[in-house]
């Protein structure tokens, strides 16, 4: 199946190597007296050659070997003519107790897990990515791959394969990585429901994650995915200092609503100059071939996650506590107090 994105394609199933099978007739060889052993030595020592002695050459030892001659040994027509010793000085030909068959074999079997394979590779054309091109080769032979018999397969090979197996190594610690993530936000924060509303935050640097790659080309491989963890925990701090000084503002006397309000134009600068200071340091790396897309994901995704925290964040807040604005400090202290551990 062709693809238009691919050129110069190969792999590496070489065409066959032409072997000799030799049929041995074992009646016949045992009424001669040859046994299957001593024949395979004849005809070693006829073809291939023998060691017979060595000659020594000062420090040196070469080896003397039988053999026969280039032409007689080259000559297929003549392998049915080679003698075989039957003893007493007696000679048969070879055709008079094996059947000589021509034909061909591979000389070389790529193996992957003890399976034979074929390696198939290609140069992609300007501008794509080689994990994208081989997703879409894979996904065009999905016919293909239904069909194979049992023991046949089609499966990614390269840097896909490492990308697939990099992927499953980072995802399986996840779980336990949320359950740390939400120890430690309880530690931090003492309440529930501020707990959730953390975590529900972290999601919303893949939306500038999403428009930062689209627009710049870069693919979606395994730094993205560590940059999207990295990013996650970025924006939870962000968070946290945003609920702390909800807190500040609480303590000094404030109502619920005030209290959002100041606590997001006061943190709005310095939430905001963190931001840039790490974007303007994921530049640099952008126009590296592995780490820019992590700089893309990382930078475009807390750059979106910076404003939708300092927008979405207060709203959520406000929405899951119930706060309507005029509303009194005893109200607002109470609907605090009844959602804390």
């Amino acid at each position: 199946m062709s693809n238009p994105n691919v050129k110069n394609t190969r792999l590496n199933w070489n065409e066959k190597s032409k072997v000799v099978h030799l049929e041995i007739d074992q009646d016949k060889a045992r009424k001669l007296g040859i046994a299957s052993q001593s024949l395979a030595m004849s005809l070693q020592a006829q073809l291939s050659g023998s060691t017979i002695s060595e000659f020594r050459e000062e420090d040196k030892t070469v080896s003397m070997v039988f053999r026969f001659d280039a032409d007689d040994r080259n000559d297929s027509s003549r392998l049915k003519d080679l003698n075989i010793h039957i003893g007493n000085g007696k000679y048969v030909p070879l055709d008079q107790i094996a059947k000589i068959s021509f034909g061909t074999e591979e000389g070389l079997i790529y193996r992957y897990n003890l399976k034979p394979m074929i390696n198939v590779q290609a140069e992609i054309n300007h501008g794509l990515s080689g994990d994208d091109v081989a997703e879409q080769i894979y996904n065009n032979l999905a016919d293909l791959r239904a069909s194979l018999p049992l023991g046949y397969s089609i499966d990614y090979d390269g840097s896909k394969e490492s990308s697939i197996k990099a992927s499953n190594f980072i995802s399986e610690p996840v779980p336990m990585m949320i359950i740390a993530i939400m120890i430690l936000l309880m530690a931090q924060l003492q309440n529930i429901p501020k707990m959730v509303l953390t975590l529900l935050t972290a999601p919303l640097g893949i939306i500038g994650v999403t428009i930062g790659l689209l627009l710049t080309g870069k693919p979606m491989g395994f730094v993205v995915q560590l940059g999207i963890l990295a990013l996650a925990g970025i924006i939870m701090r962000n968070t946290v200092i945003l609920m702390d000084q909800i807190d500040q503002q609480l303590e000094a006397g404030e109502s619920l609503w005030d209290a959002i309000i100041n606590a997001t134009v006061i943190r709005f600068r310095p939430i905001l100059l963190t931001a840039a200071a790490a974007i303007l340091g994921m530049l640099p790396l952008v126009s590296s071939v592995f780490w820019g897309p992590m700089a893309v994901a990382i930078a475009a995704g807390l750059l979106g996650a910076t404003v939708l925290t300092l927008l979405v964040l207060p709203v959520m807040y406000a929405t899951w506590y119930k706060v309507q604005q005029g509303a009194s400090e005893q109200d607002d202290s109470k609907t605090t107090n009844s959602s804390s551990v």
